[in-house]
């Protein structure tokens, strides 16, 4: 077995996810691994009554503008905790583009906040965090929201 020595960190800027980068950040610092974070995003389709389906190119702007601030302030948050930090944004279906991360990247591990939620709001939103487990072809570690990383 060898130790992780690129380790990805899907998020979607929540609690859970910020976890999930702390403690892979700590393990990092450990292993002498770098970090690498991804945000994986679809754009909205704004529906007409006339069928059409669209959004504008101001508005799908302004989403790539918020997510890559939300990475550039991770960044400044954990980019001077002893490993190297890098970050991407993929424009994908959140499970495919952490995968697409993942390879692009050359992850040995992924490490991934998940949300817990359970009955009608898992099956109406669906959880990324289990595709990503039973698809990715590297080890995926899971982090609940409240966990944080020991020193």
């Amino acid at each position: 077995m060898t130790l992780p020595k690129t380790i990805l960190v899907p998020t979607d800027f929540s609690d859970a996810s910020e976890a999930a980068l702390a403690y892979a950040i700590t393990l990092g610092a450990k292993l002498e691994a770098s970090v690498h974070v991804v945000h994986a995003f679809e754009l909205p389709l704004v529906g007409f009554p006339d069928g059409t389906m669209t959004i504008t190119a101001e508005m799908a702007s302004r989403i790539i503008e918020g997510a890559q601030k939300g990475l550039d302030d991770l960044t400044r948050k954990y980019g001077h905790r002893g490993v190297k930090l890098s970050t991407s944004l993929e424009q994908a279906d959140p499970r495919d583009g952490v995968l697409t991360a993942a390879e692009k990247v050359k992850a040995d591990l992924i490490v991934m906040g998940t949300h817990g939620r359970r009955g009608i709001s898992r099956a109406l939103i669906g959880s990324v965090a289990e595709g990503v487990v039973r698809t990715a072809p590297v080890p995926v570690l899971t982090v609940h929201a409240g966990a944080t990383a020991q020193k």
